[in-house]
């Protein structure tokens, strides 16, 4: 049914969305591979895997073809005292990738409820060994989701600001940047003294909503370390930067020190179906194993492991592992490398990072997160035929794995195009 966008209208309420600024939609009917397309027949390449989550390509016929036959036989089932095998083999795939001290697996929806399931862990860790930890730490800046507890530690005021009266109780550190490292290290060390920190949330090495802000990887290591010293839990959100985005599985295998809880989602299921874990150590878990009912995680959603959830999870953890995904990702990486020993020179290019197959770049202009001159180069990429979102000031490139070279080249002239006509 045509007009899609017009009937849209009439009662959607769309996220990150000032409707009477932005009334309009864009009405996507179909997808594949790197592509969208719309109600009129336009393609769009797909340069940020549509939030980070469609790595593996849209509507990947491996994905879909194992979803359908597990639709067939066992569509949802509740797993409060069920199991099934999807859970159980997808929890095997895991930790053959997983950080190796990881242990146990708990399922939520998104990644906000993972980043929530974290905290709780956290928090309730200390609680049930009679330890009075309140406190948690977060990077400034960072984002963890939108949920009351993932919007507590993340630092961004744009989404935040109406609600931070009702926040848990949280101080903020800055980011190792390489430089910092040793000032960073010991305000977070300070603020430990205390002891009554029950944990450290933060993302390793990429800032995803802060328009991809990277930060050191020794400098987190050290502040890790710092964890195991105050037995203070340290979180890592991997929501964004997990399964295979960084060059590697998960952008906790850049330190030494381990984090004791990881959450996960977006390419967790590869776009099809929305899903979320939060995995831990043994030694948080047994922290919750007790004769005590009042010790265990009391939280829940309807629809945890859904076995179709369950089933695309392992199938895209499968192509994750295979030699062609593995090969695209060395691609991409090395096409962004190319890229960017050219475009970091343009005038209007203050500064460019890359970590795998994430790259960004901030122009040397100043702009609002959502102000004019973003609202002029996302319209210009549509226009153009690619999907960016620009963050600020910052352009950034995450595409699916599967994109091809010429689509890649299609993405850097448009960006290149918007630095020369609209700056």
């Amino acid at each position: 049914m045509k007009n899609i966008s017009a009937r849209d209208k009439k009662h959607l309420w769309h996220p990150l969305t000032q409707h009477k600024l932005h009334p309009d939609t864009i009405a996507i009917t179909r997808a594949k591979g790197a592509l969208l397309y719309d109600e009129e027949g336009r393609e769009y390449i797909d340069g940020i895997a549509s939030w980070y989550t469609c790595m593996y390509g849209h509507c990947h016929p491996y994905i879909a073809e194992a979803a359908h036959r597990q639709m067939t036989q066992l569509d949802q089932v509740v797993f409060s005292g069920f199991t099934h095998e999807p859970a159980v083999r997808l929890s095997e795939a895991l930790m053959e990738i997983l950080p190796e001290n990881q242990q146990k697996l708990f399922f939520s929806d998104n990644g906000s409820t993972a980043s929530d399931v974290a905290i709780k862990m956290a928090l309730q860790y200390h609680f049930n060994q009679g330890r009075k930890r309140d406190v948690l730490v977060a990077f400034e800046e960072g984002f963890h989701g939108d949920t009351f507890g993932a919007m507590s530690v993340s630092g961004l005021s744009v989404y935040n600001g109406p609600f931070s009266d009702f926040f848990l109780n949280v101080e903020r550190i800055p980011v190792p940047d390489g430089n910092n490292n040793r000032e960073v290290a010991g305000k977070f060390e300070r603020i430990l003294r205390a002891g009554n920190v029950a944990g450290f949330i933060y993302e390793p090495l990429v800032q995803g909503a802060a328009a991809m802000k990277m930060h050191d990887a020794e400098g987190l290591n050290t502040l890790i370390g710092l964890c195991r010293k105050y037995d203070v839990i340290a979180i890592a959100d991997e929501v964004m930067t997990g399964f295979g985005k960084t060059g590697r599985n998960f952008a906790s295998e850049y330190m030494d020190h381990l984090p004791d809880i990881i959450s996960m989602s977006k390419a967790l299921t590869a776009g099809m179906v929305p899903m979320a874990l939060t995995s831990c150590t043994r030694e948080v878990y047994d922290a919750f194993y007790s004769d005590d009912i009042g010790k265990g995680l009391f939280h829940g959603h309807t629809y945890s492991a859904n076995p179709v959830a369950c089933t695309v999870a392992l199938s895209g953890i499968e192509l994750l592992k295979s030699g062609e995904m593995q090969e695209n990702i060395r691609r991409v990486s090395a096409s962004h490398r190319r890229f960017d020993e050219d475009i970091r020179k343009h005038p209007k290019v203050a500064r460019t990072r890359q970590l795998g197959v994430i790259y960004a770049m901030d122009l040397e202009v100043s702009t609002e997160r959502y102000g004019g001159l973003r609202d002029k180069l996302f319209r210009f990429f549509m226009e153009k035929g690619v999907y960016l979102r620009p963050l600020g000031n910052t352009i950034y490139i995450l595409a699916p794995y599967v994109v091809t070279d010429e689509q890649l080249q299609k993405v850097y002239e448009v960006i290149k195009a918007a630095l020369d006509e609209l700056l």
